[in-house]
């Protein structure tokens, strides 16, 4: 009777630490600093064009890599359907809907509309019966994403009739993201991380590639500097390949509301990216956004 009383009555306690944990901030730490890489590949490459060839570049590593480590194994037909769907989803409409919003906003705007990400995720979860939202995940989200607008509010954003067309297409992206977050937990653990990842990266990858052709075709290889071409791949194998299929797999381990808080954490590791690389020195309003982030994320791990 005193055990149950003392069970009952004992504090939250943190997770432990594990391997899915530290693979998410790994996740974090590659897409914080793919901004800055991004951006200086940006001053010399076309976005358009951009997009296509590192996507592209992607979709070719994946093949290879599923090919070695599991080969073309047949699935069953709805099992397909879905990742045909998340590929669109996922890929297609994500891609197109993010390059074409951060060239029509400002970067503020983008990262300010993107900060809600976390919470369209869990509800989707929620809302769908994928996940459950706990009180430590709501808690978590009620620190992170307040953090998240302070860290990127600081940049200035200015949300008017200029930007608006970029503002709606940013928020499409986040829907996007969400709905193939919340779409990879309802694949299924007999179905690996990689193989979702490939797949979803596959059918998606001809949109892609189309929408960015044109942008190509008329590319001038002399005017590309050689860090441009580094960011190029640098952006296709790390945050695309690695970073897709860590994603897909912590999905699959702890939930798709769990693993999408740690989203909150990229805009930190961005602007002090931005500071070491750029020179861009943080504000104290960042400071305290990135304590709100890391306070919800492990808020969020408590039992």
């Amino acid at each position: 009777m005193s055990t149950t009383s003392t069970a009952v009555s004992s504090p939250a306690t943190p997770r432990a630490f594990s391997l899915s944990d530290l693979t998410l901030v790994l996740i974090v730490i590659i897409w914080g600093t793919n901004y800055t890489v991004v951006k200086e590949s940006l001053s010399t490459f076309p976005p358009m064009a951009f997009m296509a060839l590192r996507f592209g570049l992607a979709a070719v590593a994946m093949a290879v890599v599923l090919h070695t480590r599991e080969g073309w194994k047949p699935l069953p037909r709805a099992t397909l359907l879905k990742l045909v769907v998340l590929g669109l989803v996922g890929n297609t409409l994500y891609q197109f809907c993010f390059v074409m919003g951060v060239a029509h906003t400002t970067a503020a705007n983008s990262g300010m509309l993107a900060s809600g990400t976390p919470v369209v995720t869990a509800l989707l979860g929620a809302a769908l019966g994928v996940d459950r939202l706990r009180r430590p995940l709501a808690m978590g989200l009620l620190l992170a994403v307040p953090g998240m607008l302070l860290i990127v509010s600081a940049r200035g954003p200015e949300l008017d009739a200029s930007t608006r067309q970029g503002d709606f297409l940013i928020l499409g992206a986040s829907l996007c993201w969400a709905l193939y977050t919340v779409g990879i937990r309802s694949i299924g653990p007999e179905v690996s991380a990689l193989r979702i990842t490939a797949l979803s990266m596959l059918t998606g990858a001809p949109g892609v590639v189309l929408m960015g052709l044109p942008s190509v075709m008329a590319l001038k290889v002399e005017t590309i500097s050689a860090g441009a071409w580094f960011g190029v791949v640098y952006s296709a194998l790390f945050p695309l390949v690695l970073a897709y299929v860590v994603w897909s797999r912590s999905v699959q381990a702890v939930g798709s509301s769990r693993t999408a808080i740690y989203n909150s954490g990229t805009p930190v590791v961005a602007a002090l990216t931005a500071w070491l690389v750029r020179g861009e020195r943080p504000t104290w309003m960042q400071a305290v956004g990135a304590l709100l982030v890391i306070s919800g994320v492990l808020v969020s791990r408590r039992r």
